[in-house]
């Protein structure tokens, strides 16, 4: 029996192990397993310590994003370059830390049509960001700019930017009717706090609204009836769990749709 979980805390809520037993199953990869665990920051390393060798891999939601790359023995340059890491690669004795937010980003949006982006906005500079930043710069983006309540949130980002060749842009959420204007934005923030935001969006403009229950957001209603191109964050779970099965099981064709279909079955109202 090979194993993977995800972990974080709180977890209970965690779509990720219908992802990846679907995976498995149509797959025909029987004797894989994938459960989750509660786990606080305290506890991940000694958790680490305690897998044996049928443990391939964990995925990691909050809190245990920084403190991840603490526990690892190596780390991709995107992990190194975000300080963050949803991903620990167990397979073959390693503890390599990875980050599959910010390609997911990418990929979810290859599949939407979109392969680049010139002009980037991100709304919220939480942890989030730090994976939104890391997708501008895959997208081609030079620059960035960030839209948020607190300004000192937005320096914190600043070390992540200069490590990815990005210029960062600071401005006010006060502003963020601007943000419309680009080619992508991106909204990492928690639920409520776009609810009364209202952009100005041009015509060839993407949203990627990185929430998935209850949707749409308002901000994603709002856009989709300006004509705005709108991915949800159920395709960001979806992409970034993709690219952990297959670092997890060293399979290099994921059954994707199996996996999709799976997720979107175990949201409620909710169809492909």
């Amino acid at each position: 029996m090979m194993k993977a979980a995800v972990l974080g805390k709180p977890i209970a809520h965690s779509l990720s192990p219908v992802i990846h037993n679907a995976g498995f199953a149509a797959a025909g990869l029987g004797d894989w397993t994938y459960t989750r665990h509660e786990c606080d920051e305290s506890g991940l390393a000694a958790f680490v310590d305690g897998l044996d060798a049928t443990w391939a891999g964990l995925s990691l939601t909050m809190p245990l994003k920084e403190v991840a790359l603490d526990v690892a023995a190596e780390a991709t340059p995107v992990a190194e370059a975000i300080g963050a890491a949803n991903t620990l690669v167990l397979r073959g004795g390693r503890r390599l830390a990875d980050n599959t937010d910010a390609p997911g980003i990418v990929d979810a949006l290859a599949e939407a049509g979109m392969k680049e982006a010139e002009h980037v906005a991100v709304l919220g500079a939480g942890g989030s960001a730090r994976a939104a930043l890391a997708a501008a710069r895959q997208l081609g983006a030079a620059a960035v700019t960030v839209y948020a309540r607190r300004r000192e949130a937005i320096r914190d980002l600043e070390p992540v930017a200069s490590r990815l060749g990005l210029r960062l842009h600071a401005a006010d959420w006060e502003d963020a009717a601007r943000a419309g204007r680009a080619d992508l934005v991106v909204a990492t923030v928690p639920k409520g706090v776009t609810d009364g935001l209202r952009l100005d969006w041009s015509a060839d403009a993407v949203l990627f609204d990185i929430l998935y229950d209850p949707w749409p957001t308002p901000l994603a209603a709002a856009a989709e009836a300006s004509g705005v191109r709108v991915l949800d964050g159920l395709a960001l779970l979806l992409a970034q769990a993709v690219r952990q099965w297959t670092q997890f099981t060293g399979v290099a064709d994921a059954p994707v749709a199996a996996m999709r279909r799976a997720l979107y079955d175990a949201v409620p109202s909710r169809t492909e």
